[in-house]
């Protein structure tokens, strides 16, 4: 089962790094989706690479590490990590996004069935194997794990705000900019986070207040929003992800003074 996984995370691995499309999955699919957004990365590497290394070290220790009650000790420790951050990542994915990818949700059934297999081969009455205690210890590195995931990827731990870009953002607003967008929006994320905490700040406009799959909000109807981001300044639509320098010379906002 650790080999499946291993080629399963290893397959979207590959597939992150060449930034293609997964098989069986069209492009502006949940897996498009999910692997276009930033919790599809941590720590630059793309997830489904921590992913393969968490089922070859199941797989090392399964296959090399005695004695037994060591080996499955660690072997359900293990196990549990992987299912509590998959879970994490598959709500995440569903609550954020509106979406769950079919990759991710193999995945997510091959750790959980590492984990049966490795409670149902538990050392008989094995000294100090109390399951309360032992599960508290699991649980409670598990939750500690997402806990630090979650402010990782999330904007709890962000910087304060660049003064330039709440500048920025403040003369967008004051000079009738608009930015349209969705909250499942991939590129809507990656746009924001390049405001960081200024982000707030922008003339933004929610165009699918109901999740995705939902009718669009009229104000993007009947502004003619066919794609996210968009960018309407000084009456000139622009469909794209720009950069803060970028919409200060098109908002006539002078960037390098605010610099100094």
């Amino acid at each position: 089962m650790a080999l499946a996984g291993m080629l399963v995370t290893g397959y979207l691995t590959a597939v992150a790094w060449f930034g293609t499309v997964p098989a069986l999955c069209a492009e502006g699919s949940g897996c498009d989706l999910i692997q276009q957004s930033r919790w599809s990365s941590l720590l630059g590497l793309p997830i489904a690479l921590w992913g393969f290394l968490l089922y070859a070290l199941i797989g090392g220790i399964a296959y090399r590490m005695p004695p037994r009650l060591k080996r499955w000790r660690r072997l359900w420790f293990v196990a549990f990590i992987g299912v509590a951050v998959s879970l994490y990542l598959t709500a995440v994915g569903w609550f954020s996004l509106g979406t769950f990818c079919a990759w991710c949700l193999a995945s997510l059934a091959v750790i959980s069935a590492l984990l049966v297999a490795v409670f149902l081969r538990r050392p008989g009455a094995a000294p100090g194997m109390g399951w309360g205690p032992w599960l508290l210890r699991s649980a409670g590195a598990g939750a500690a794990l997402v806990v630090a995931l979650h402010l990782y990827q999330s904007d709890l731990l962000s910087r304060p705000e660049d003064p330039r870009l709440a500048a920025l953002a403040i003369h967008l607003e004051a000079s009738g900019a608009r930015y349209y967008g969705a909250s499942w929006c991939p590129s809507c994320r990656q746009q924001q986070r390049l405001f960081g905490a200024a982000a707030e700040r922008l003339p933004y406009v929610e165009c699918s207040p109901g999740g995705r799959g939902t009718p669009m909000a009229a104000t993007c109807v009947s502004a003619g929003i066919a794609n996210y981001p968009t960018w309407i300044i000084r009456g000139r639509r622009f469909e794209d992800v720009l950069e803060p320098e970028e919409l200060a010379h098109l908002a006539g906002f002078d960037w390098d003074a605010h610099g100094r």
